[in-house]
């Protein structure tokens, strides 16, 4: 099967191509350099060129609270128009199955835990990065109609928060867990005495090691057909504080962690319900504690190879 990765240069992308591969399908691995996805005739002439039967989207402008906060409008916007270009160009180039990578962001902030796949827009959204989340959401409205009037086999999966090698360790950009291994780790080779953390601590989170979302995109594009968004998650919960003192024991790390309680916590508790991909027959095999060394290991040679991206 011929399979195109949109996003392929990303923490997502790169995974689910290099899976994909090792199952030995034919992968067409693009990103911005290949053709640009904001441009609608640029992604009709790729995907009409190259004739993919599996299309995976991967590809988003995506980022941490500051980034969010700071540009909604790029996220939004942006978000928007490239999973539009993708899904119409796909539909006009007979692309038989379509899978749209959105985010668990798109549950309200005070949703009931853990958050089951109906719970979408039952309550309103975390204002620090509704934008980017009613992009998702419009896509995986977007999807749904292409099934709704077209009857195609497309849809939706959310997976909870990413992390692992290849991941972004700008700390104006980057998710809480790369930037968190970045602080302590720079903060321990300096020999710093304390290191600075937006919010409380008190936030509860849920990460996955992205080779198991991999997996997961490999099973759902395979067993998966409905119009309900699938949750892809650990199912475990880590508070912010306790994630923090995890990574600075595992870099090395013996300051204080300090909590800057005027910046945003953001969503107080987010962890999924994932009944619906553990019948498939899918569950995660990279525990965090794992996930994290390997991650740590990973960034400290990718910055020696001027690899990573800072």
């Amino acid at each position: 099967m011929k399979v195109l990765v949109a996003g392929a240069t990303g923490l997502a992308g790169s995974a689910i191509s290099k899976a994909f591969k090792a199952e030995g399908h034919d992968v067409v691995s693009v990103n911005r350099t290949t053709f640009d996805l904001l441009n609608l005739d640029a992604t009709r002439r790729y995907l009409m060129s190259t004739k993919p039967n599996l299309v995976i989207d991967a590809a988003a402008k995506v980022g941490g609270i500051g980034a969010n906060n700071s540009k909604p409008v790029e996220f939004l916007s942006d978000n928007l128009t490239i999973q539009s270009n993708l899904m119409q160009a796909s539909f006009q180039a007979d692309v038989e199955k379509f899978v749209f990578l959105g985010s668990s962001c798109i549950y309200p902030r005070d949703s009931s835990q853990p958050i089951k796949e109906e719970y979408l827009m039952t309550g309103p959204l975390e204002s620090s990065n509704s934008a980017y989340a009613i992009a998702k959401i419009a896509g995986i409205e977007m999807v749904n109609s292409y099934r709704k009037e077209f009857g195609l086999n497309w849809i939706s999966v959310m997976p909870t928060n990413l992390y692992g090698p290849g991941d972004n360790f700008n700390l104006e950009t980057s998710h809480v867990l790369p930037a968190l291994i970045r602080k302590f780790i720079e903060a321990e080779a300096a020999g710093a005495n304390s290191v600075s953390i937006w919010g409380t601590g008190s936030p509860l989170r849920e990460f996955m090691h992205v080779s198991d979302l991999a997996k997961a995109v490999i099973v759902a594009a395979e067993k998966y057909d409905s119009s309900l968004h699938l949750n892809i998650g650990t199912g475990q919960e880590i508070s912010i504080s306790d994630l923090a003192k995890k990574i600075a024991e595992q870099v090395g790390f013996k300051g204080e962690i300090v909590w800057d309680r005027s910046k945003p916590d953001g969503t107080p508790r987010k962890v999924l319900d994932v009944t619906r991909i553990a019948a498939l027959g899918w569950e995660p095999t990279i525990t965090l504690d794992i996930g994290i060394a390997s991650t740590i290991n990973w960034y400290r040679q990718a910055v020696v190879r001027r690899e990573v991206r800072l």
